[in-house]
């Protein structure tokens, strides 16, 4: 059975039309499917950022700066420049809400996420990101040196479950009915995890650090982004299916994608560059909130005010004698504004960003593909051993399982819920993944969420499946990317680069990271004061 749902998922299968075969099959009267909107990124307007054929400018004005791109990066170089006293700004959005892949939804029963949902607690080196969190009241104090969050905040028990061989136990990895070899490669990868997350290059920097520019330089530990992380662990005999399984999952869950093609060292960042820094009945938890990420943005949205104007597709941007001018198309109002700035903070992913400058040669820059589904449900599901956790994964689906979103509120324990389902499409070539994404009915891929969900609850029952696609969800980590590719694109000041694909790891921290970078590069070549957390 497993064989014939991994089919369905993957578009190889014929679905319900391979009943056909049999009398019995033509009997069948399959259900109605829930009702539900396909949503997503705004194709429309980034098929037509592709095409070009905008407007002249009809109308100017003039910013100090302008950050193009309100992603989480943009957000951050937005709130490091108000934070600074830095005033003088504008950030142009092409969607109609900002956020990026942090985005989130809201119905009647519950907000949640249309893409990322946690933040894990930051590490030591993160100090701007901390800074900001401490200002949005996530840290409310200090105890013996580390940081003391907010417990409300923090993800509730139970925090994870996977079903196994038919029962939910606790954790994602499973524990009973294993072999010799499924045992002894599962002490043999922790170990070197282990060794990994306390390694201290000559630098004097972690071997894997988060954001990753506090990485060490080392050459012996730099070598792993030339390798697949599958290649590494053929090269330790780490054969066992149960940990190649949850190393799929793992690589699929942060990166969108299979271990064939996540490089070593991404693949080993995913356990060792995480060293929460805060008490350790704390620090290996993470920050969650019925709508994920999308909390985090709208604070910071919030903070911006109005100099956040969504809706403008940014198209053009070109140097002049004061500075840059950034051309955006205005949706609302059908024009193309021109902005006049002394200098531009480029937030955009980088395939978007290079067809804005010429430094840009996005041609190393690869991205997953991913389908998002919310699905109203009468009741919390429920299963045979361990109760329901907020994050729950079947070793038997193709899908990386489902958050629930009312997870953090203990009186929600009974009635309607929201679960969110995540499918990267990692199988395919991106591209191709693409393509099946837009060309497969909405129909389809409820029909597809439904049978996964009730493969894991057989009595569910779902009331909406609300379907969000993501073409290019997050920057792939492909061998040679993270530490060949990404540190070579750049740009010269006034212009500013301030985006996640610049580490190769589509993560918050990335992200915040340079934003921050960015904002405080500006501010340097703009004169204006500020203290920096870089």
């Amino acid at each position: 059975m497993k064989a014939d749902r991994r089919a369905a998922l993957l578009g190889l299968g014929a679905g319900a039309a391979a009943l056909a075969g049999g009398g019995a099959a033509l009997a069948f009267r399959e259900p109605p499917l829930p009702p539900g909107p396909l949503a997503g990124a705004d194709l429309a307007r980034g098929h037509r950022l592709r095409q070009g054929r905008f407007p002249a400018p009809s109308r100017e004005e003039h910013v100090g700066l302008v950050i193009a791109g309100g992603g989480i990066s943009g957000l951050s170089a937005g709130w490091t420049l108000a934070e600074a006293g830095f005033d003088d700004f504008a950030l142009l959005e092409l969607e109609d809400d900002a956020g990026g892949n942090a985005r989130s939804g809201r119905n009647a029963v519950s907000a949640y996420p249309l893409g990322a949902h946690y933040l894990p607690i930051p590490n030591r080196e993160a100090t701007a990101l901390r800074r900001m969190l401490r200002r949005m009241g996530m840290i409310v104090g200090e105890a013996n040196g580390v940081p003391v969050y907010d417990p409300m905040q923090l993800c509730a028990d139970l925090q994870e479950r996977l079903l196994w061989r038919g029962r939910w136990q606790e954790g994602l990895v499973p524990r009973t009915g294993l072999t010799a070899k499924d045992k002894a490669d599962l002490a043999a990868f922790d170990a070197e995890m282990a060794r990994a997350r306390a390694a201290i290059g000559s630098d004097g920097r972690p071997a894997f650090a988060t954001p990753t520019a506090y990485s060490s330089a080392d050459p012996a530990w730099r070598a792993l982004d030339r390798q697949t992380f599958a290649g590494w662990l053929d090269a330790r005999g780490l054969t066992s299916p149960v940990l190649r399984a949850h190393v799929r999952y793992s690589m699929r869950d942060d990166y969108g994608t299979e271990p064939e093609h996540v490089s070593a060292w991404a693949g080993v960042h995913y356990w060792a560059g995480r060293r929460g820094f805060a008490a350790p009945d704390v620090a290996d938890n993470v920050l969650t909130w019925p709508g994920g990420n999308g909390h985090l943005a709208g604070l910071m949205a919030k903070r911006l005010g109005d100099r956040v104007r969504p809706g403008r597709i940014v198209h053009a941007v070109s140097r002049t004698d004061s500075g840059v001018a950034i051309d955006s198309f205005d949706v609302a109002r059908g024009e193309t504004v021109r902005t006049h700035a002394h200098a531009a903070i480029l937030a955009m992913p980088l395939f978007v960003t290079a067809r804005l400058v010429p430094e840009i040669d996005a041609k190393p820059c690869t991205y997953a593909p991913w389908i998002v589904a919310n699905v109203t449900v009468a009741q919390p599901p429920r299963g045979t051993g361990v109760p329901l956790a907020w994050d729950n994964v079947s070793t038997t689906s193709e899908s990386l399982g489902y958050v629930v979103a009312t997870h953090q509120d203990a009186s929600a324990l009974a009635g309607a819920t929201v679960l969110t389902w995540y499918l990267p499409l990692s199988t395919m070539a991106p591209a191709s993944a693409r393509r099946l994404m837009l060309e497969r009915p909405a129909d389809e891929w409820k029909r597809i969420v439904r049978d996964d969900l009730l493969a894991m609850h057989p009595d569910l029952d779902i009331g909406e499946i609300a379907l969000w696609r993501w073409g290019h969800a997050m920057i792939r980590p492909t061998p040679g990317y993270v530490w060949g590719a990404a540190p070579r694109h750049r740009v010269e000041p006034p212009l500013f680069l301030g985006h996640s694909d610049l580490s190769g790891l589509s993560l918050f921290e990335e992200a915040h990271f340079h934003g921050t970078q960015a904002a405080e590069a500006a501010m340097t070549t703009l004169g204006h004061a500020h203290e920096t957390l870089i």
